[in-house]
């Protein structure tokens, strides 16, 4: 017999035998049989055999496989050995993967982790930085005391780490080694306190967070970091900013005073001074005088968190709200109410924590709370937990203002399904009624109608509330009582007929007919009552008997007798108790007891106080799980009190470093006052200046830019005070001045003293000409940047000229303005470009082409400008057609122009078209309806559009680096119409024109999280034109000149962000796939610009 090879679709085996028949005959049969297999089994072979394998396109399906299982929950710990030997992985993708896995398993298999501790310990070095915080990660997750030194060594040299994100995974690290040896705590002081000194924003929150595991007893550590955490707390992630003000709250309660301090003694004295005029004044000044005592430390971190009250975090919200709560002024803390009331309409897991908080608030500041009381009404579809919370509050902020609103609002909630609200609401009538006396009436003639309610859980409910009610009345209401006794024989609830019977006892001598009756129908039911009954049986029958013994002496020793018997010991006991009492036996008729049992069981207890039951969460810190549980959870820590004196001040006091080369800075310091004092006019835009300093920066020599920028400085004052008519004298002894520095001397110090034609210029740049006379190299270097500086700075004078004859009515030449010139004297200019304005293609005479370069490679960078676009589309999307627009038919198109307002705004082309017979008047923009950061700059109107006629007007739209649509209201004679822009991704784009090493250059600084890769199946016929016509037909990026032949690449940036986006097409001979590689900040762009791309490709 054999089988053969087992079918894993259909999980059943072929076997075939023989078998001897009843003619002695052998014969061969073959049958089915299932088997049950197991699923794992062969699919985990199945991924060992990938992880193996030479291709990193199967190594990768793998690794997103086996996540994928780890993401659902299911265990993938047997795949550990075959998952870490590709941690040494070349591709960048299967190594981050391969990093997720060990960080979930490493802890679970600490003994293979181990062995690849050398790799991780390698991959620390790496030059990408997500690489280097996956291995400390993966490191830090191995819990094995033995590699404690390697953590520290990988901890320390991760904390210098130039990415912040790396600095970030070491602050995480730091609980992890400690928790693993609480011995390295000194050390890792060393390495928190240098992490607090950190400026980055990413690591800030991680760093306070490693303090607060660590060493939050070392408050010294916060003094010197405390005004940089408030300053940037609002520039830190939400989970860093919850962080960082809870420790901050616990630091200001030790460094500040109370805010508060004496005003709650004054508030209870108030009532005496009013009519003590004497006093009052004296009163009023010390009142006057207390808030000036706040230190400023303090009033930085209640303004620096103000902010966080509209953040959309829920937990952020809440931080801020402990915090005004714990520290502020009580004037100030009324102003996280409004944050507090915006989360209620979040999910309902965050509106049980923000309700919590906001009852514990409202039992001591009612009218923080009172402006939005509506807010607080019940909503059918909220859950009972919620429901309950909310009439808390109601209850809470109940006064005699608002106390009939609220009464209204209860009525209506009594008729809800839900029990448990209805009960709930009962009692909160209650407690208003027993806490405003001006309603108590009102609310008990309430709660006597609902007595006949048909529901029984109202009406037991309501007997229970009546009766602390009238407990706590000092004049007894006998028809209440009457009533309510009645009802004993239809009331079923427990609760309810035990608090008649207590109302029966207690007040037996105002209803002395109808106790004792309801006394004996309780005996004749007291086997099958409850326990509390019972209890109040026995009580009922013992006052009785002692207010009017001649009728209940019998009725009271027959309830005795069947307590005694009864199975629960507490009635047995009582019983047994109170028989002796009233009772007493032969022979102890003297006892002291029994003479005063009257007193005892008569005597007049005080009402019941019905008070919040989140009164005394004031003892635990807002929004932590110890106040919404109201029990101390473990690792709560109280809150430290204020101190009486505050502490010194001057701690938090940082020294500013001095600088190491004060001579240099001393020269910078001047040289930069110079510069904008002399050299610009008060017109002068912000451009020039910026174009000033790139100048600057672009010289070699650092001694010959700053004394010649300090001379031409000089020299440019002077000319800048001379009129237009000297400007032909100037440019001949420039030029003068240029052919001299050709002849042997070099720097632009001889150039400035010559064009200012000043002799203490001269004398200084002839000390330059024989310092800079060494070296042939610097020289001709410093001759093309000067004859670049000088051109530059020959049209910054120009056009600093042209504004002072536009100011100036004394300056020569005014009358003879082109209409450039009454253009640039407009008011209300529109943002600039960062482009000639007089060439709309970018493409003219006036751009700078690569042919027009030096001869000399030019410095990083220095090769990126903006370029016209290669591609046109003439695809036009409809935007209304005729049918709803009445006639009227709107289509769109991109130009992909930059637009003449801003240099931010994408050129849309608006197509107005006329197929009526009837002409359309005043066709213009009406209500925009732009996401936030968009901006939209409407085209000109159109008087008249005649029937069977084409308009076109230009749309300028800042999309703000967004696919957002741009809605906005478009009126064509008198009618409104809804027109919505939708920009592909590729159309939010401007070329740049760069050299292939800028291109690699800024290729390296976008790695990491900022490069997406993908790829795209290529039709059959490769063809490079026809990809380099696709990539332009999709994005409107210019192609970068390559030295390879398979690789195409493409630069560009965002047209409102200015953001980098760089794009390679690898295209391979064999194969009919391409790879895609693009970096970009932006990571959204990227992955919406892979899409396009790989669609655009595919197509023939």
């Amino acid at each position: 017999m054999y089988s053969q090879p087992l079918n894993p679709e259909s999980y059943t085996a072929q076997v075939k035998g023989t078998m001897i028949s009843e003619n002695n005959q052998m014969q061969t049969i073959e049958f089915v049989v299932p088997i049950q297999v197991s699923q794992d089994a062969p699919r985990h072979e199945d991924l060992k055999q990938m992880l193996d394998s030479n291709k990193d396109g199967l190594k990768l399906e793998a690794m997103k496989r086996i996540i994928g299982m780890v993401a659902k929950g299911r265990d993938a710990s047997d795949l550990f050995p075959a998952v870490v030997k590709n941690v040494v992985s070349a591709n960048l993708e299967v190594k981050k993967l391969v990093y997720v896995y060990l960080v979930r398993y490493a802890e679970e298999q600490q003994d293979l982790a181990l062995l690849s501790i050398s790799t991780f310990q390698r991959a620390l070095k790496d030059p990408n930085q997500l690489i280097r915080a996956c291995a400390l990660r993966v490191l830090s997750s191995i819990r094995v005391p033995v590699i404690v030194p390697i953590m520290m060594l990988a901890i320390k040299d991760a904390v210098s780490d130039m990415s912040p994100y790396v600095r970030k995974t070491a602050a995480h690290a730091i609980p992890k080694l400690y928790n693993l040896d609480p011995e390295q705590k000194e050390e890792l002081i060393q390495v928190i306190e240098k992490l607090l000194s950190d400026k980055t924003t990413l690591v800030v929150g991680s760093a306070v967070m490693a303090f607060e595991e660590v060493c939050p007893e070392r408050i010294d550590l916060i003094h010197k970091n405390y005004r940089k955490l408030c300053n940037l707390l609002v520039d830190v992630e939400e989970w860093g900013q919850v962080i960082i003000i809870n420790m901050l709250t616990r630091y200001a309660r030790t460094q500040f005073i109370d805010p508060n301090a004496g005003e709650g003694l004054e508030e209870k004295e108030k009532p005496f001074y009013e009519d003590d005029e004497q006093e009052e004044p004296e009163d009023a000044d010390t009142l006057v005088k207390r808030p000036k005592t706040m230190d400023p430390d303090h009033r930085l971190l209640l303004r620096n968190t103000k902010p966080l009250l509209q953040s959309r975090n829920a937990a952020v919200v809440l931080a801020v709200a402990q915090l005004y709560q714990h520290i502020a002024p009580r004037s100030e803390v009324s102003q996280v109410a409004r944050a507090l009331v915006r989360l209620l309409r979040s999910h309902r897991e965050v509106q049980a924590v923000v309700l919590t908080n906001i009852a514990s608030m409202s039992t001591r500041r009612k009218g923080m709370f009172e402006p939005y009381l509506k807010s607080f009404f019940v909503r059918s579809s909220d859950p009972t937990h919620i429901k309950a919370l909310k009439l808390e509050v109601l209850t809470n902020l109940a006064t005699d203002a608002n106390i009939s609103v609220i009464l209204r609002e209860f009525q209506t909630y009594i008729g809800s399904s839900d029990k448990e609200f209805v009960a709930a609401t009962i009692q909160a009538i209650g407690r208003c009624a027993s806490n405003i006396r001006e309603v108590t009436d009102t609310c008990l003639s309430g709660l006597v109608s609902l007595l006949s309610n048909r529901d029984e859980s109202v009406v037991g409910e309501s007997v229970v509330v009546i009766r602390k009610l009238l407990q706590s009345e000092t004049v007894g209401h006998k028809d209440i009582i009457s009533h309510m006794a009645r009802l004993v024989d239809n009331i079923k609830i427990p609760m309810a007929r035990a608090s008649i019977l207590w109302l029966l006892g207690e007040y037996c001598d105002k209803v002395p007919k109808i106790a004792p009756d309801v006394l004996r129908k309780m005996a004749k039911t007291f086997i099958t009552e409850e326990d509390i009954v019972k209890l109040q049986i026995l009580t009922l029958a013992t006052k009785l008997y002692l207010t009017n013994p001649k009728q209940t002496r019998l009725l009271c020793q027959y309830v005795y007798n069947l307590a005694k018997y009864d199975t629960n010991y507490d009635i047995r006991d009582r019983a047994r108790l109170t028989r002796a009492l009233v009772f007493p036996s032969q022979g102890h008729e003297d006892n002291k007891l029994a003479k005063h049992a009257k007193k005892i069981f008569l005597a007049t207890k005080p009402p019941p106080v019905q008070q919040s039951s989140f009164k005394d969460r004031d003892q635990f810190q807002l929004s932590t799980l110890s106040h919404f549980i109201n029990a101390r959870a473990s690792g709560y820590q109280d809150l430290p009190p204020f101190p009486d004196d505050a502490p010194d001040p001057s701690v938090r006091n940082v020294e500013m470093p001095t600088p190491v080369t004060p001579v240099f800075k001393s020269a910078h310091q001047k040289k930069k006052p110079q510069k904008v004092k002399s050299f610009y006019s008060d017109e002068s835009s912000p451009e020039d200046e910026s174009d000033e300093e790139e100048s600057e920066s672009g010289s070699e020599s650092d001694s010959e830019s700053d004394s010649s920028e300090s001379d031409s400085s000089e020299s440019s004052s002077e000319e800048e005070s001379e009129s237009e008519s000297d400007d032909d004298e100037d440019e001949k002894q420039r030029t003068r001045g240029k052919a001299k520095r050709k002849s042997g001397s070099g720097g632009r110090k001889r150039e400035a003293s010559e064009s200012s034609g000043s002799e203490e210029s001269e004398s200084e740049s002839s000390e330059s000409e024989s310092e800079s006379s060494s070296s042939e190299s610097e020289s001709s270097s410093d001759e093309e940047s000067e004859n670049s500086e000088s051109s530059d700075e020959d049209t910054k004078k120009k056009k600093s000229k042209e504004k002072a004859s536009n100011k100036s009515k004394a300056t020569q030449g005014g009358g003879n303005r082109t209409n450039l010139d009454l253009l640039l004297d407009l008011d209300d200019i529109p943002p600039t470009m960062d482009t000639p304005l007089l060439t709309p293609s970018l493409g003219g005479l006036l751009t700078p082409t690569p042919t027009a370069q030096p001869a000399q490679p030019l410095p990083p960078g220095a090769s990126i400008q903006p370029a016209s676009a290669k591609f046109v589309p003439t695809t036009t999307h409809e935007l209304l057609n005729r049918f709803s627009g009445s006639g009227l038919s709107v289509g769109a198109r991109f130009t992909r122009s930059p637009h003449l307002y801003s240099p931010r705004m994408t050129s849309v082309e608006l197509t107005f078209t006329n197929t009526g017979t009837e002409e359309i008047r005043d066709i213009s923009i009406g209500r925009k309806k732009l996401a936030p950061g968009m901006s939209l700059h409407e085209f000109a109107g159109i008087a008249v559009l005649n029937a069977d006629t084409t308009l076109h007007g230009t749309l300028g739209v800042d999309f703000n680096d967004t696919t957002q649509p741009a809605v906005f209201d478009l009126i064509a004679g008198g009618r409104t119409f809804s027109i919505s822009v939708t920009a592909p991704i590729g159309e939010l784009m401007t070329p740049l024109a760069m050299s292939e090493a800028d291109f690699n250059l800024n290729q390296g600084k976008l790695r990491g999280m900022n490069e997406l890769s993908g790829t795209a199946k290529l039709p059959s016929e490769q063809n490079i034109k026809a990809l380099v016509d696709h990539v332009y037909e999709t994005a409107n990026l210019l192609q970068v000149q390559s030295l390879s032949d398979n690789v195409l690449k493409f630069g560009g940036q965002t047209a409102s962000g200015k953001v980098l986006v760089l794009l390679s097409l690898t295209v391979p001979e064999e194969t009919a796939e391409c790879s895609i590689t693009i970096n970009c900040e932006k990571m959204v762009v990227s992955s919406m610009l892979l899409k396009e791309l790989q669609s655009a490709l595919a197509k023939d």
